[in-house]
């Protein structure tokens, strides 16, 4: 299990002689073992350290910082307290008279942000933007015009932001064969450019930016969310969206120092040489399951020219691992991926000139998305978890969410709708992504197992197979993070015909818990797709005459039934067709 010690008690730890994470986790689940009560174990622990003349005096532990996993304890160190609730109105405190602007929407941090702020200002609403990141981006032109749809771009945006395209695109596992499909993340999108038409989109509207700045602390009112910088600024709203990333202070705040579900630790770069780039790898696996460090990993691909230059090609290395003690470094992956991508794409360090280095940590946790745990709070994008836990990073997620959550947010505010349980209605349970799990477990090598080490690519190149024959309504929503319910009793039922010999090893590798948990969650997937292809069209003429917050509620309903099953998904008319190759 992964854990954040004080870091003074780290260095005291080392001159003791002993491992804080290791041998004094250990030596609490010992005490713990011996006195039933948890408070007095603890108590009798820190009684223990305090015997040392070593140990510094800062101790600055919440009994809440004790974490149990599974029979053992470790310590944690709280995360800061970013968002406190104050009671009475914002307009009649003090702090008022020091607010330098009001806004109905303040959108916090990173670039995804910018999309939902455009969309608002869109709609009338005076918002306002803190922080600003970059990441480059590949998507498919489909997922681009679902902006178009939503009004923050236009097709000739789309033209003029695209740094590259390319067809056909690869699904491929260990030698067994190849997969093509056109379309399917197909665009390279120049972030510099597509932030800079979003910018000049949002400003034109009326939207204020504040950059270089960061969040220091939310106060919650009753009438407002009162914003402080780090600068010492105080800015006013109605609502806060925090589009902060997987690492939120927000996020952390509310999740408690939890560890993650699962993890995907991804490694890249992209260089300039390539004399082969004309097609993408969507996914690709060149080996089985190899050890690293102490732990086990099954490494996928992907691959794409990049925008930067005819020569110019972005290369990922990705796992997807088990949150626990000795998971692979992120510093010996990228040595593994210096040594496999030359291989993997046919060419020699030698010839390529690396214009930059690309690594990142993906947490992914199971309760997602994560409903709004304050009122006047919502979280947005990869912090709120809405995008699938195989992908890395939620660009699609966005564009597909962004049109439903725009809508609610706008009804939201223009109906004071703020509190933390009628925002939870935006952030609602998906069943098609909490079905997503298994496939994260299934890809996830573990450290001890019984299965062979071809078992996962054997497993996936099955799926893939089996979604390819079944043809493009099945085969391209997947590829795209859809997950359907016929689409996947299809899929399900044509492995099982065919390599039934691979089921005794999926229950080895999932586990039966895991199994039992995506059934349930399978069978909600049927549900949903039952009443939003049945009760929906019934429904959704009468919404409009229910009253104010039952209208909403019900809206928003039948909007996590549409996307809770992927029903929102349509099928390209331009999507190209998909063939196998062995």
């Amino acid at each position: 299990m992964g854990v954040v010690a004080h870091p003074d008690l780290g260095t005291a730890s080392r001159d003791m002689g002993v491992d804080f994470v290791g041998d004094n986790a250990r030596l609490l689940a010992v005490i713990a073992g011996v006195v039933t009560d948890e408070l007095v174990a603890y108590s009798m622990w820190v009684v223990v350290l305090l015997c040392s003349a070593e140990l510094p005096m800062k101790l600055n532990w919440n009994y809440s910082d004790i974490v149990e996993d599974n029979g053992e304890y470790t310590i944690v160190q709280e995360p800061p307290q970013v968002v406190s609730k104050f009671p009475g109105l914002f307009q009649e405190s003090e702090r008022v008279e020091r607010c330098t602007d009001m806004f109905d929407v303040i959108v916090c941090g990173g670039t995804l942000g910018i999309f939902v702020a455009t969309a608002l200002s869109s709609k009338g609403l005076r918002v306002g933007i803190v922080e600003k990141k970059e990441q480059e981006w590949n998507i498919s032109r489909k997922e681009l015009l679902e902006l178009v749809e939503v009004g923050v771009l236009t097709e000739d945006d789309i033209d003029h932001i695209t740094a590259a395209s390319f067809n056909p695109n690869r699904c491929g596992f260990e030698g067994k064969g190849d997969i093509w499909v056109n379309d399917i993340l197909n665009l390279g999108v120049s972030p510099a450019k597509l932030i800079e038409t979003m910018r000049t989109r949002f400003t034109f509207l009326g939207g204020i930016i504040f950059e270089g700045c960061s969040v220091s602390h939310i106060s919650i009112y009753e009438d407002s969310a009162v914003l402080e910088l780090a600068d010492g600024k105080i800015l006013s709203s109605r609502l806060i969206i925090d589009a902060m990333g997987n690492f939120s202070p927000i996020v952390k705040q509310i999740r408690r120092g939890r560890k993650p579900d699962g993890i995907c630790l991804v490694v890249g770069s992209c260089c300039r040489g390539f004399t082969e780039n004309s097609t993408s790898d969507v996914i690709y696996s060149s080996a089985s399951v190899k050890r690293v460090g102490q732990s086990q990993a099954q490494y996928f691909w992907e691959a794409f020219p990049a925008g930067s230059g005819p020569l110019d090609r972005t290369t990922y290395m990705f796992t997807y691992l088990y949150p626990e003690p000795g998971c692979p470094l992120l510093e010996e992956l990228l040595e593994d991926y210096w040594e496999l991508m030359p291989k993997y794409q046919g060419v020699s360090l030698d010839d390529l000139e690396v214009l930059r280095v690309i690594y990142g940590i993906f947490p992914t946790y199971r309760d997602s998305p994560l409903p709004a745990a304050f009122d006047r709070i919502l979280q947005f994008g990869d912090a709120s978890g809405i995008q699938s836990p195989v992908s890395f990073g939620g660009f699609g997620s966005l564009t597909r969410h962004l049109g439903r959550l725009s809508a609610g947010i706008h009804e939201a505010i223009n109906s004071n709708f703020l509190d933390a349980q009628s925002l939870s209605l935006l952030n609602p349970y998906m069943p098609n992504l909490s079905a997503s799990w298994l496939f994260q477990r299934a890809m996830s090598a573990k450290r001890q197992s019984d299965v062979s080490p071809t078992f996962i690519n054997e497993l996936l190149y099955a799926n893939f197979e089996s979604m390819q024959k079944l043809g493009d309504p099945v085969l391209r929503p997947f590829l795209q993070d859809v997950i359907q319910f016929w689409s996947s009793v299809k899929t399900l039922g044509l492995v099982m015909l065919t390599r039934p010999v691979i089921i005794p090893s999926i229950f080895k590798q999932v586990g039966l818990p895991v199994l039992l948990d995506w059934s349930g969650h399978f069978m909600m997937l049927g549900y949903y797709t039952f009443l939003s292809s049945y009760l929906d069209p019934v429904i959704r003429p009468l919404v409009e005459k229910f009253p104010g917050k039952m209208k909403y509620e019900w809206k928003q309903k039948l909007e996590a039934w549409k996307y809770g099953a992927g029903l929102d998904y349509e099928l390209s008319s331009s999507g190209g067709k998909s063939a196998a190759e062995d």
